[in-house]
């Protein structure tokens, strides 16, 4: 992994669709030890743009792991009442919306009418073929997905921490990819560029299983007007597994931090208990500092 740089901002990004688990604090650990270690503050941004899964529960259950753990953060809502009045993705629209039409105006998106069960069908490897580019619809018509018009033979740098700048290609489960969804709100991938373009972020740390995104998030800013986003570095880090080597997520209840704490572990305990799992030495580790410089040193 290259030295210590300087960075302005990153931010910890999670999505309020379920209790959050020992991979995510991980992520977030991870995050908050590279700010600090590369002179970046920290803002907390919540993804809610998928407003049926925001769940007010689930909102609060990320102040109280941050709290729990102890992990700062600089810029960004301090409860889930000023979450709601400052810092929803939903204030945020005009921007979206603004971007999408930028899009439009360079004939970069088409309209696709194909259900989840007809993709599955016609690309059941996630590598969606054009289907609905030649009917041309109209991009007014309603309850249709927008996708952009990609090339996968376009090749372009993306800025890694742990490998320098690479050059990458689309993948191929990225083609043509969503940027408006059905119901008329931003896609995910769009979503997400456009705030970390709003917010100034230029260091962002994710898991390995998004690195698909990470690509196809630089190919998207790289058809916009220049943008800070096109030289943002990324951290890709690994995949956290349980102890019987499954990948975690927020639908195992067992790994979430809710029920730990609910079974009486303590903050020194997750910590301990990451380490482990992280194959660190577990005795060192009992804050996110600790956790951090065991980790990036480990990585040399």
């Amino acid at each position: 992994m290259s030295q210590a740089r300087s960075f302005n901002k990153t931010r910890i990004a999670p999505t309020p669709s379920g209790y959050l688990h020992l991979g995510n604090a991980f992520s977030f650990i991870l995050t908050t030890a590279l700010a600090r270690k590369n002179g970046a503050s920290i803002l907390l941004r919540i993804d809610d743009m998928d407003q049926a899964r925001a769940q007010d529960e689930y909102i609060q259950d990320i102040f109280d792991l941050l709290e729990f753990l102890e992990l700062p953060w600089d810029e960004g809502p301090r409860s889930l009442r000023e979450f709601k009045e400052k810092f929803s993705q939903i204030h945020r629209l005009p921007i979206y919306q603004e971007m999408l039409q930028q899009l439009v105006t360079q004939g970069m998106i088409f309209a696709c009418n194909c259900t989840r069960s007809q993709l599955q069908q016609s690309a059941p490897d996630g590598n969606y073929p054009g289907t609905c580019i030649p009917a041309a619809y109209p991009l007014n018509s309603p309850d249709l997905n927008w996708r952009l018009f990609t090339d996968s033979q376009t090749s372009f740098p993306l800025h890694c921490m742990e490998t320098n700048s690479i050059t990458v290609s689309l993948p191929q489960n990225m083609n043509h990819f969503v940027v408006r969804k059905k119901d008329g709100m931003p896609s995910y991938q769009l979503a997400s560029v456009a705030d970390d373009i709003y917010f100034g972020i230029d260091l962002i740390v994710r898991g390995l299983d998004l690195r698909p995104s990470s690509i196809a998030q630089r190919y998207l800013s790289n058809q916009l007007a220049p943008n800070s986003f096109q030289e943002a570095v990324f951290f890709h880090h690994q995949l956290l597994n349980d102890e019987k080597g499954e990948k975690l997520s927020k639908s195992a209840g067992s790994t979430s931090i809710q029920y730990l704490r609910k079974n009486g572990k303590k903050k020194e305990d997750i910590y301990r208990l990451l380490a482990k799992l992280t194959g660190l030495p577990e005795k060192e580790v009992h804050n996110w500092q600790s956790f951090g410089e065991a980790f990036f040193a480990n990585e040399r």
